[in-house]
């Protein structure tokens, strides 16, 4: 990883330029004397020249100044969260006997640095200067005099981009903001004149760096009474100390921003907490911080923050009172009293932010109301699983952040450690309320905002869809025109002739040999008479020549009533011998034609191809089982072997279909033909062997793993079966035997390791850092082997690269979503994400088990989730298909075409086609509607739901037709969907069509 400039000596410098300033005013009337002091991270970085300016006029100060930023001071982290500060000062003039000059405060700027970490080498800004309580220009402010307020043009420069394009890129901004904390206990406000003014303090700690850990500290926190709501769009303050110019104490450009109380990601979001939180931001006392601390993160820091919320979603966020600074008399405050060594802390609160949404693909914000609760070190352990308190440490140093530093003009910043009474655990002397009953009682709440600049997870770019439904439907070639009538009859006439002429010539063939053989003399006229006659007397002979008459004879008959147009007998038999010849050179014409078509030596017209191959029908037979329907399964699979019924792939998928039925019988006939095909065919060697062993034939299994692994010698999948075939063997002879690791898998598991096989069959490919025991269970647990793959599982356990890795609770859960065990394969699927948090996989095994159950809203929570990282889950097909459903459920509609849309486009069939085409009919789109179920039609006519939506949308517009067919065909096929029924029936009765029993 590149790492950051700034480390060590290498340091980059950065330059601020006060170029002008903008109708100043001062106590003088006629001209100010002044001069700008800028500071940054509460160092003064100098002064500028003493200028004369006349009043509202401009003062070129042409002032330059700078600092050093490097990992040792001024961090990239300072630059992100404190601003340069210009304080521009006015010189008084001098009074008799005076000895020194006196200065008085015009106002202040503040010049913030984000730009830089932003990529910028430089940028000119023109920064508000706030007026300072009191002065001339605070006036003319409040009078309306000036119109135009004082300013700064201010330049900043770096000789070269802080970061470069990759640091840039992999860093990211977090932005934490306190708010206010609403319906505060009585007592954290003390009585009148019985102790110190106190205001608030909140921290919570987050990483930086990999190494670094930073302590977010809210001051100045102040307790307001209620009576009015916080005004939406107030801007947010800077994390400083009051400043001389109450104004530049604001963040330029960044308000608050508020949203429905439904939208947010707190505690308090429910219908029965609303009034409250209406009453409670109205009318109760609160304490108000609106404070905005920004945290730089580089690649690490990142990884780091997006490690720590996978490992603890909690994040406590502490809360305490403490004496203003300055409250205290006689400079007692710092003293302890015999020796004291424990820091008690004032009312002492947590509330625990929920980061979980932050890892959400593309989320990078999380706002809402927390509640407080009294701190306890144990309820810390348990639900942030820390054990330290950051405030209690926080003051515990020995010495305030704001020692050592030279005098500025935000010295007042700086914290002060002093005494405080322990409220929190002990019981506070300033009141007698246990914390826990008075943070219950008053129902305390704060509203805390985190945000990123870029989201922890990325989420996947949305993909161009299709606008049209016509446009993700394949060219296909027109459907061959069925002819009919006339055509028809003669196209059976010209079919018999062909068929006539086929059995001709084989006769011919069987009494004198083959008819054509290249490069023979053509026969003389003599013998080919001699051979007609001889053929003609053996179709007399045989009967076949009055079988032709006989099979031709009903053609004849069609193409006298539909060609000829004749169905009455003929009474004149002049007209009847006119009607024979013209029958008959009508009948040799089309005797030509059909010969010429059956003997021509150029190539026979091709057969169409089918609509659907053979990988489509796998992929809707895997539909199928998906959803259950094993019936329909069994006939895609029986389809695919009727087209190649010597293909052994087809006889082992049809074999693994029984597998997941449990019928182990016919699955070891398909995978003993598949074998009988294909000698070498490895899967259903393997799967021989599987059942085999299931069987109890131990040593009919060796032989089966054996020969597959003199088919690939380096299939690690085939080596370990083996190995446990003859573990099993030797184990049934009471021979005591061990099996460890690679050492016991033969010479093939070598080469394995340097070549891993890639076989057609595995779930998923092989990963780097796998075992030879995750890879046989992939391998079993996608051709529905449970048993042995619970035994594969068992001995990942045992190896010594295994364990409890995340790949093993995936596979966990996927076996015992197989065998119907949801709740444990839930509590497997938490278990693996506790290490990989952003696999897609498991949040889409997630969505199928709250799928299974009946829990449709998780479901779509997780396959939402599923589909929105970068990298595709291994299998999206389902996930659409069930979201889908899931939004036609609900009625999302248009949510619910984008879903399958997306469905078509990636893996098209039936069901993504007729969701598609219901989701575009209930949105009143009927062409498209009628577009997809047409298509859906086109994959499988037997589907009875896409004839009954097809013929109300033939009700719709108005098809009476087709209304019907569509009708009559969804009853044949026995609709079971009785809401559907019931739609079709009403909107019969409306239109006063469709049904043919009107």
């Amino acid at each position: 990883m590149e790492q950051f400039r700034g480390v060590g000596d290498k340091a980059t410098l950065v330059k601020i330029t006060v170029l002008r300033g903008n109708n100043l005013r001062g106590n003088k009337a006629e001209s100010i004397l002044n001069y700008v002091r800028a500071e940054f991270n509460g160092i003064v970085l100098g002064d500028s020249q003493k200028l004369d300016a006349a009043v509202d006029q401009g003062v070129d100060y042409n002032f330059t100044c700078s600092f050093e930023c490097s990992d040792a001071a001024h961090t990239l982290d300072d630059m992100a969260h404190k601003p340069v500060i210009l304080t521009v000062i006015e010189v008084l003039p001098k009074e008799k006997k005076q000895k020194e000059e006196k200065t008085a405060v015009i106002g202040q700027a503040i010049v913030d640095l984000l730009p830089l970490l932003h990529g910028q080498v430089s940028f000119l800004s023109t920064v508000l200067l706030h007026p300072t309580p009191g002065s001339p220009a605070e006036a003319a402010s409040q009078e309306g005099s000036c119109k135009v307020g004082p300013s700064l043009d201010v330049t900043v420069c770096v000789p070269e981009p802080l970061l470069s394009g990759v640091q840039l890129s992999d860093s990211n901004l977090l932005k934490v903001t306190v708010e206010t904390a609403y319906s505060v206990p009585e007592v954290w406000n003390p009585v009148s004149g019985s102790g110190p003014l106190s205001s608030y303090v909140a921290a919570l700690q987050v990483p930086l760096t990999a190494e670094k850990e930073q302590v977010l500290m809210f001051s100045n926190g102040l307790l307001k009474v209620g009576g009015e709501s916080e005004p939406m769009g107030r801007p947010r303050k800077w994390p400083l100390g009051p400043l001389l110019a109450p104004g530049a104490q604001f963040i330029p450009g960044v308000s608050m921003e508020g949203e429905p109380i439904e939208m947010e990601d707190g505690d308090l979001t429910s219908i029965e907490d609303r009034d409250f939180r209406k009453e409670a931001e109205t009318n109760k006392k609160r304490v108000s911080w609106d404070t905005e601390r920004r945290c730089f993160l580089d690649a690490e820091g990142a990884a780091c923050l997006t490690r720590r919320i996978a490992e603890s979603r909690l994040w406590p966020v502490e809360v305490m009172r403490s004496p203003q600074v300055g409250a205290t008399k006689g400079g007692k405050a710092g003293k302890d009293k015999g020796g004291e060594d424990e820091t008690q802390l004032s009312f002492h609160g947590v509330a625990y932010v929920d980061m979980a949404p932050l890892l959400y693909p593309g989320a990078r914000r999380v706002r809402g109301a927390y509640r407080l609760y009294p701190f306890y070190d144990s309820d810390l352990l348990v639900k942030a699983k820390r054990n330290i308190s950051v405030l209690r440490e926080s003051i515990r140093a020995p010495a305030t952040q704001g020692r050592g530093r030279a005098p500025s003009s935000v010295g007042s910043c700086k914290a002060v450690p002093s005494k405080m009474l322990d409220g929190g655990h002990k019981g506070g002397k300033d009141t007698k309320e246990s914390p826990k009953r008075m943070y219950a009682d008053s129902r305390t709440y704060i509203i805390i905002e985190i945000a990123l600049e870029k989201s922890l997870v990325p989420k996947r770019s949305p993909e161009e869809l299709a606008k049209r439904v016509m446009e993700l439907i394949p060219p296909r070639a027109p459907l061959p025109r069925r002819p009919a009538g006339a055509e028809r009859a003669v196209q059976e006439y010209q079919a018999q002739i062909a068929s006539v002429a086929g059995q001709v010539l084989e006769q011919y063939q069987q009494l004198f040999g083959p008819a054509f053989l290249p490069g023979e003399k053509p026969l003389d006229p003599t013998s080919q008479e001699q051979r007609k006659t001889k053929l003609l007397g053996e179709l007399n002979y045989s009967g076949k020549y009055f079988a032709f008459k006989e099979q031709i004879k009903y053609s004849v008959v069609r193409i006298v009533r539909e060609k000829m147009l004749r169905t009455e007998a003929f009474s004149d038999p002049e007209q009847l011998q006119a009607f024979l010849s013209q029958l008959y050179v009508f009948l040799v014409d089309e005797m030509h034609v059909a010969l010429n078509k059956t003997l021509s030596v150029d190539a026979q017209e091709t057969q169409p191809r089918p609509l659907v191959d053979c990988a489509q029908l796998i992929h809707f037979a895997k539909e199928a089982q998906l959803n259950g329907d094993y019936q329909l399964a069994a006939q895609y699979y029986q389809e695919q072997l009727t087209r190649d019924r010597s293909d052994p792939a087809h006889w082992f998928d049809y074999g693994v279909l029984y597998m997941l039925t449990a019928d182990y019988q016919k699955a070891e006939e398909c995978f003993h033909y598949a074998v009988s095909m294909e000698r070498t065919h490895l899967p259903s060697l393997l799967m021989c062997g599987i059942l085999a062993e299931m069987g109890g034939r131990l040593e009919e299994a060796e032989t089966f793993f054996e020969g597959a692994t003199c088919v690939d010698p380096a299939n690690v999948v085939a080596w370990t079966l083996f190995a446990w075939s003859q573990i099993l063997y030797v184990c049934n002879n009471n021979t005591r035997v061990g099996f460890t690791a690679q050492s016991d898998l033969g010479p093939g598991w070598k080469r394995a390791e340097a070549e891993p096989s890639a076989m057609r069959h595995l779930a998923t490919p092989t990963r780097l850092n796998t075992t030879i025991y995750m890879e046989t269970v992939q391998f079993l647990l996608q051709n529905n082997a449970l048993q042995m793959a619970q035994r594969a599982l068992a001995q990942e356990l045992l190896c010594p690269g295994g364990g409890l890795s995340s790949s093993y609770h995936l596979a966990l859960a996927r076996l015992q979503m197989l065998r119907a065990e949801y709740g444990s394969a839930e509590s497997s699927l938490k278990e693996a994400l506790n290490d990989s948090f952003q696999d897609p996989d498991v949040w889409a095994l997630f969505g199928h088990i709250h799928h299974l159950t009946g829990e449709f809203g998780k479901a779509q929570e997780c396959y939402e989730r599923t589909l929105d990282f970068v990298t595709d889950a291994t299998d999206t097909h389902p996930i659409y298909l069930r979201l889908g459903s899931i939004y036609l459920q609900e009625g999302e509609f248009q949510r619910a075409k984008t879903t399958y849309l997306r469905a078509c486009k990636s893996s098209p069939s039936c069901l993504t086609w007729l969701g598609l085409g219901i989701a575009c009919y209930r949105l009143g789109e009927l062409t498209e509607a009628e577009d997809a179920l047409t298509e859906a039609n086109i994959l499988n006519n037997g589907n009875a739901e896409v004839w009954g939506y097809l013929s109300l949308v033939c009700l719709q517009t108005g098809r009476r037709l087709e209304a019907e067919q569509s009708y009559k065909y969804a009853l044949q096929l026995n609709l079971q969907k009785e809401a559907v029924l019931h739609e079709i029936k009403a909107l019969q009765d409306h239109v006063g069509f469709g049904n043919p029993c009107f």
